[in-house]
């Protein structure tokens, strides 16, 4: 097993994700924000002073958190899926001299203005998603679907119907811990009711290969409101009990969302980064705790 975490969330500037990365004592990051863009549309040079600065300080990217076929692309736009194929296309040879095995993508967003699994619009999604998996796939690398603001997201019984038209090896899940706590769940009649994080992962986690660890609460009027691991509604504890009993070896990726909840805006950059940075180490910390917690009961 091993620690990761979307370090864009401790800071924009790759030297100080490394710097947050190893003050945890970890030497993986999954890799998002770069450079204010990401690994499929940074320019060459900077793809090079990344690897030049990973390599300096013993620390490799085990995941890309791409934007591909994520909650800003529309299914049945054309225009979006090439957005999506073009950076996986410039992403996988950069994975491949870094040994990046595996990227998080997702099945597009959900359609506000037409029914979201109608058999015509998931037969847009299977048939699109089919073409940017066979691309991984023929690069050995893992398109690792995360259950978000997607087509996979509306329930587990979708992301079970979504792993049942993608057929390749190397189409697996990333289960995200907080993400049904704020999704409805369409496959129950409306008004739809939230996900439960236990149940979602209960249903799917035979398919489940790497972890993002997100917690959150939920309130009608503000929205999600994001927690430190195990202290909102997102089953933390108790779907990382299961997962070590089952004798999960994978990676836990943090992935907090939480500096703009828990400090006052500030205009000051330098504030604002050190808040990032504290809050990111914070929530590793305190992750790591529930790990000890609960590989001591093993």
């Amino acid at each position: 097993m091993y620690y990761s975490g979307f370090a864009d969330e401790a800071a924009k500037d790759i030297a100080m994700q490394i710097a947050a990365t190893k003050e945890l004592g970890w030497s993986n990051i999954e890799a998002r924000g770069l450079y204010g863009s990401n690994l499929g549309g940074i320019t060459d040079a900077q793809f090079d002073d990344l690897c030049a600065k990973l390599d300096a300080a013993g620390v490799r990217i085990n995941c890309y958190g791409s934007g591909i076929a994520n909650w800003a692309k529309h299914p049945r736009k054309e225009e979006d899926f090439l957005a999506s194929r073009t950076e996986l296309v410039n992403a996988l040879p950069r994975m491949q001299k870094l040994g990046i095995k595996m990227l998080r993508g997702m099945s597009f967003l959900v359609p506000k203005d037409e029914q979201p699994d109608s058999p015509e619009l998931e037969a847009i999604i299977f048939r699109k998603l089919n073409e940017l998996v066979k691309l991984c796939e023929d690069a050995g690398v893992i398109y690792g679907h995360e259950n978000c603001m997607n087509y996979g997201g509306l329930s587990y019984r979708h992301t079970l119907k979504m792993l049942e038209n993608v057929k390749s090896p190397n189409f697996k899940l990333i289960y995200d811990t907080g993400n049904p706590v704020h999704s409805d769940d369409l496959s129950k009649p409306a008004p739809y009711p939230k996900q439960s994080s236990w149940e979602f992962y209960s249903n799917v986690k035979d398919h489940v290969v790497y972890v993002h660890i997100k917690d959150s609460l939920w309130d009608n009027e503000k929205g999600a409101i994001y927690t430190y691991p195990g202290e909102g509604l997102g089953d933390v504890e108790r779907i990382v009990k299961d997962l070590l009993a089952r004798g999960y070896d994978g990676g836990w990726s943090m992935e907090p969302h939480l500096a703009h909840v828990f400090h006052k805006p500030t205009d000051d950059d330098a504030a604002k980064e050190k808040i990032m940075c504290e809050t990111y180490v914070e929530y590793g910390r305190r992750f790591m705790k529930i790990m000890e917690r609960n590989i001591s009961r093993k």
